[in-house]
């Protein structure tokens, strides 16, 4: 066990370059992984069933104490997200199967991955928590509904589909997870550090799959795609910032906004992706997951060298009284 959490250690820190070497083999011999997109949607359960095992009772305590800046991240995160994604791809002209994966990009909750940048950048990590909480407990009403909206004029969507696939492959594993946590900690607290592993190898088979069945396009006009999607976290990670700013939050709130909102669930994206539209339509969302841990990698790193004040990090007036 010792040793698997070493590999899981490393694996996690080592994440973005595993995930875009195995990219890269992938567009090399694409022909040696034909076929492995079916076990995405499998993966993705995997991995939200391991978000589930670190979730305890008491992440939910915020909700109740601190419901203004929750609110409003998972309003800035569904709303800023998907209407970057669709405004991107217009402006790039992107063809309407990699439009409606920018789209499911900005249209998933928030990434797994968030949490622990939230932690290394010394924001509020209470509050990034319990955004990707709520906004991936939302995600089988508001994705599809943003995707109908956003996305129908360019392909047509099935609302109901994706409703049924989320809670397949998102709410069911994740509140499966949050039980075990519940009635059996000790036997689940053994194996927590290596969920990182676990997180690991999911999404890098996520990505070998959709890069392999779309090397094609990436070929093609893969420089675009990749253009759009560093916008689009980019811009994301920005404005969430800005937000914050802009309804007063303190310093380490407006860190958890920023990466909450521009950092997303791309393995959701790719796998509804996969299964409701097109390989290509993920392939946004396959970069998305190299390029979000790299972003969110080096804004916490430069946080982190930033301290924070006392005032920094408390909770304004009209975060208390809200509670």
């Amino acid at each position: 066990m010792h040793r698997i959490r070493t590999i899981s250690a490393f694996v996690g820190r080592w994440f973005a370059v595993i995930v875009l070497a195995a990219g890269a083999v992938a567009l090399a011999v694409p022909e040696a992984f034909t076929g492995l997109t079916v076990v995405v949607p499998w993966l993705l359960a995997v991995i939200m069933l391991g978000m589930g095992l670190t979730l305890r009772p008491v992440d939910f305590a915020i909700v109740a104490k601190r419901p203004w800046p929750l609110l409003l991240g998972v309003a800035a995160q569904y709303v800023v997200m998907p209407l970057l994604g669709l405004g991107i791809a217009v402006a790039l002209d992107l063809s309407p199967l990699l439009t409606a994966g920018m789209i499911l990009v900005g249209a998933s909750p928030g990434g797994t991955a968030s949490n622990v940048m939230v932690y290394l950048s010394r924001g509020d990590t209470a509050l990034s928590v319990a955004m990707t909480t709520v906004s991936t407990l939302l995600a089988p009403i508001l994705t599809p509904a943003l995707v109908l909206v956003l996305a129908g004029e360019f392909l047509p969507v099935d609302p109901g589909a994706l409703v049924i696939s989320i809670l397949q492959i998102v709410l069911v594993p994740v509140l499966l997870g949050l039980l075990l946590r519940l009635f059996l900690p000790r036997q689940v607290e053994r194996f927590l550090d290596v969920l990182p592993l676990v997180s690991v190898t999911g999404v890098t088979v996520v990505v070998v799959a959709v890069v392999a069945a779309s090397s094609s396009t990436i070929l093609s006009i893969g420089i675009l795609v990749v253009v759009a999607v560093i916008l689009h976290n980019s811009l994301g990670l920005g404005l969430g910032y800005l937000i914050g700013r802009v309804f007063g939050l303190p310093v380490a709130s407006r860190r958890a906004l920023s990466i909450e909102v521009g950092m997303q669930n791309s393995g959701l994206a790719a796998a509804l992706a996969v299964a409701h539209f097109n390989p290509v339509a993920a392939l946004p969302a396959a970069i998305f997951s190299v390029w979000h841990n790299v972003s969110g990698s080096l804004l916490a790193s430069y946080w982190s060298r930033k301290g924070l004040s006392v005032e920094e990090r408390s909770v304004p007036e009209l975060s208390r009284t809200s509670a």
